[in-house]
């Protein structure tokens, strides 16, 4: 029944996309802003401080569409969804781009005709339990109640997982992250189960981190990133290099502090056309030489980004892993500036 529900999301969107517009860097200059959808809330990764501003790491990716489309990176209204409402919401052209910890998937890309422009985070989907609950392996969770928040790729490979190992669960079914925190921490479900990230997130928020355990096992592969709508190339080669701008930043040294001068002093020629002080490569997106630099300059590179929202020295403490540089031994690789 739940895949049935899933994919009767799907058909509603894919219907929905046949009428999105092209011409979507246009409209976002005319507009003056860019409507990027993001999580209803998700500590590190998109949600409001305490003053109401958006930060995270999925809100870095549209501050810096915005920087190098608009050149202000506050130029952004920023536009909560659920599972169920992202992808009408892209579709529908309510948004110019999705920055939602979604995974790429080939019916989102192929049956939904979305463009992922990238991955700016590998992940997999883990288990949360109450250390209370004595559990250490997801294999011993036969017969719990699992809160699962409907229309992910978790929601599937949830049902695979147990299947799968001949256990059986009870699905307790949830709209949002926040109400996935309220329901578990109220008792209403044994395990909540999404993206690792996700819950390393969700439990640093909890008054006692220590009283949950993340365990061991990850089921899935989830590489999540930004998504376009189909049919419009050019914005989505926008916002494909403007996330592969960051990652180059990182691996080529460039950061928000030197930015401003590296790429008039430096020798690299890479450096320089990513900075626009040689070569077309702005033009070439529609845009001004400087495009990159701002977006750097506005969030830092894509190192800057993971350390100040998820990484080891904040709450949520994730390391880099999978989402090291190739040159680290981690899968993060930018195609050539050139």
């Amino acid at each position: 029944m739940k895949k049935s529900v899933f994919l009767g999301t799907l058909a509603v969107a894919g219907v929905a996309a046949g009428f999105a517009s092209a011409q979507t860097l246009a409209e976002v200059q005319e507009r003056g802003a860019l409507n990027c959808g993001v999580t209803t809330g998700l500590t590190g990764f998109a949600a409001p401080d305490a003053n109401g501003e958006w930060q995270g790491f999925d809100v870095s990716i549209c501050r810096a569409v915005a920087a190098a489309v608009l050149g202000d990176a506050n130029a952004v209204e920023f536009v909560p969804t659920t599972g169920q409402t992202r992808f009408t919401a892209l579709a529908s052209g309510e948004i110019d781009l999705l920055a939602r910890n979604t995974t790429w998937t080939f019916s989102r890309d192929v049956d939904l005709a979305f463009e992922f422009v990238g991955v700016n985070y590998y992940d997999g989907q883990g288990f949360m339990v109450p250390r209370e609950l004595g559990v250490s392996s997801a294999l011993e969770l036969d017969g719990a109640t699992v809160c699962i928040q409907t229309g992910t790729t978790t929601e599937l490979n949830l049902a695979d997982f147990f299947s799968s190992n001949n256990m059986s669960y009870e699905p307790v079914p949830i709209e949002t992250n926040a109400e996935a925190q309220q329901q578990y921490l109220a008792g209403a479900c044994d395990v909540y189960t999404t993206d690792a990230s996700g819950l390393a997130a969700t439990r640093a928020t909890f008054e006692d981190p220590a009283a949950h355990v993340l365990l061991p096992e990850i089921i899935s592969k989830e590489p999540l990133g930004p998504l376009v709508r189909h049919g419009d190339h050019e914005w989505g080669d926008i916002a494909r290099w403007t996330l592969n701008a960051l990652v180059a930043a990182e691996e080529l040294g460039v950061t928000s502090a030197n930015v401003g001068e590296i790429g008039g002093t430096t020798e690299n020629p890479e450096i320089r056309r990513l900075l626009g002080t040689e070569g077309e490569l702005g033009a070439m997106l529609g845009l001004d030489a400087d495009w990159a630099a701002r977006a750097i300059a506005a969030v830092g590179n894509y190192g800057e980004v993971f350390d100040g929202n998820i990484g080891e020295s904040t709450p949520i403490g994730l390391a880099r892993g999978l989402n090291a540089q190739w040159t680290d031994g981690g899968l993060l690789y930018s195609p050539p500036f050139r």
